[in-house]
């Protein structure tokens, strides 16, 4: 492949797609700030319906996210997003405009069934552009959406709340995803032989070696045979488990800040950012060196388990010492979104195209379904025991049980002969 082929790729799919999914992800974790900045108050929102509202989106999200992969894997997850952006965009702006809890628990169970599909939709547009050595690169750059969103929405969030309220902090964050649809629109390409801003050898280059990678791996008649595989099981157990630490962590970490003593929104959103600097610099060095050494595994278990030991020792030190504890939450956040890249290469470096559309589906559906459980029994602890302990030991078995599931199902790489692992 030609060098600047690659560049050409990178320059115009990768920007596009990072701010799509920054945009998805900001509609989506605004509302733990929501909750610490009056909202529970001013719609009398009793503890435990302010649990089930922040978990809630997830269930939807769990409910669709096959079928909305298999529509991006067989027909077009282009438009499947273009559709996702307008319909997310508006059902975020409307929440700021609520004044019933039960129209907000059909809002953020809608949102999670819009959302649903993005995910998949994203993973499998990437893999029609990029090869296997680019893939975690590529991957990570769409999962940056996540930590970045959070970064700057925590800041930003604390200013609107403190200045506007958090009405106007749901209206102003959700109307750029219906404006971006249309930018979505114009600037994405489906696949390669449908980009006019390439070559006709450039096109035929990059469909012929994502072809010759399929060649490698075992043929699967369909997806209920992919479903029944035991490594698409534990996969699927891997990523619930490992959820239930990353969503319990970001849904409820701005609650956690602010219970702090003479703790302000302001405060809250800057000291709620400081993670998600320390999960950039994770996901990109991990993507590269994943990449370039082609071991998915070594750049995933080992982070997991550091993000299980640091929510662990937040509980042990305790809230007497905010500082030290601050700072191994700060630890617990990078080492969380740092795998990321490398998991989801991994997934795609095992299954064939024919199935990878429902089965990555299913992965992030179960993933969902640990986010829920994560966000929900964060909240019910907290608010059963009045205080994050008990929570904080709930993410880090969850991670510890995730890591030992990495280790015994992501292969190692093969290095005499590039021969993917049978189904």
């Amino acid at each position: 492949m030609k060098p600047q082929l690659a560049q050409v790729r990178w320059y115009r799919i990768i920007p596009v797609v990072f701010v799509t999914y920054s945009l998805a992800y900001l509609d989506r974790a605004n509302f733990g700030f929501a909750v610490a900045g009056g909202m529970a108050e001013d719609l009398r929102i009793t503890p435990n319906t302010s649990t089930l509202l922040s978990s809630l989106f997830f269930l939807g999200y769990f409910f669709f996210q096959i079928p909305g992969a298999h529509y991006a894997a067989t027909r077009t997850a282009k438009k499947l997003i273009f559709i996702s952006l307008i319909l997310w965009g508006g059902l975020a702006a409307a929440t700021g405009m609520v004044n019933d809890t039960t129209v907000l628990i059909v809002i953020r169970f809608m949102l999670g069934v819009v959302e649903s599909a993005v995910m998949p939709a994203m993973l499998i547009l990437l893999s029609q552009w990029f090869t296997k050595e680019e893939r975690s690169r590529a991957n990570t750059f769409l999962i940056l959406g996540n930590p970045v969103t959070v970064l700057w929405m925590s800041v930003l969030s604390g200013y609107l709340i403190d200045s506007m309220g958090w009405r106007w902090m749901f209206i102003i964050q959700g109307l750029p995803g219906i404006l971006w649809a249309f930018i979505w629109w114009k600037l994405i390409d489906e696949r390669p032989m449908d980009a006019d801003w390439l070559t006709h050898e450039e096109k035929l280059a990059v469909e012929e070696k994502l072809k010759a990678e399929q060649a490698g791996i075992k043929p699967v008649k369909n997806y209920a045979e992919a479903f029944k595989s035991t490594k698409v099981i534990l996969l699927c157990l891997q990523y619930l488990l490992w959820s239930v630490g990353v969503y319990g962590f970001v849904m409820w970490l701005p609650s956690i800040i602010k219970a702090a003593p003479n703790m302000d929104m302001v405060t809250t959103g800057w000291l709620s950012s400081v993670p998600y600097v320390l999960a950039v610099i994770g996901m990109l060095a991990a993507s590269y060196f994943s990449d370039k050494t082609g071991n998915r595994k070594i750049f995933v278990w080992p982070f997991l388990l550091v993000a299980a030991v640091c929510l662990y020792g937040a509980v042990w030190i305790g809230t007497e010492q905010f500082w030290v504890a601050y700072a191994l939450l700060v630890v617990a956040g990078g080492a969380l979104y740092t795998p990321y890249g490398p998991f989801f290469a991994a997934i795609a470096e095992i299954l064939p195209k024919n199935v990878i559309g429902g089965a990555i589906g299913l992965i992030n559906s179960l993933g969902a379904l640990g986010s829920f459980a994560g966000s929900y029994l964060v909240g019910y602890l907290n608010s059963e025991t009045g205080n994050f302990n008990a929570s904080y030991i709930l993410m880090s078995v969850a991670l510890v049980l995730a890591t030992v599931i990495t280790i015994a199902v992501i292969p190692a790489p093969q290095i005499a002969r590039p021969v993917a692992e049978e189904v």
